[in-house]
């Protein structure tokens, strides 16, 4: 059975950079839709990034295209979430999910993910 577990998060000035890993255990990764989320106290549950299993198809939300970048290790059976430029309000529990809904393109319906890690806390602040 899949299991995912984050790791990287911290506490990072305005500007920073974190790299956030999901690593998978119990079943490859290569087979999986992957998906990060974030949420922040008091507000949604908000989709961060995904990567489809099939080809390299992958899609950002709004807040964070062009600063945050997903990829794949297959040989290490994880999935990172490079994050750049941090602002105050990506502040958030980061998390990884799984899903085998999608192929060739992925989605941000959380409700689509059978499997999520326990999340990691991103904090950035002065």
């Amino acid at each position: 059975q899949l299991q995912l577990v984050e790791s990287g998060g911290g506490l990072v000035q305005p500007g920073g950079s974190l790299r956030l890993s999901c690593a998978a255990s119990g079943a490859t990764l290569d087979a999986y839709d992957i998906g990060w989320f974030r949420q922040a106290p008091g507000k949604e549950r908000e989709g961060v990034s995904c990567s489809a299993r099939k080809g390299d198809y992958t899609n950002y939300g709004n807040s964070v295209r062009g600063r945050f970048t997903i990829s794949r290790d297959n040989a290490k059976n994880t999935v990172y979430l490079q994050m750049e430029s941090l602002k105050p309000e990506d502040t958030a529990v980061y998390s990884c999910a799984a899903t085998q809904v999608y192929y060739d393109r992925c989605y941000f319906v959380s409700g689509d993910y059978a499997t999520w890690g326990q999340g990691t806390q991103v904090t950035v602040s002065t």
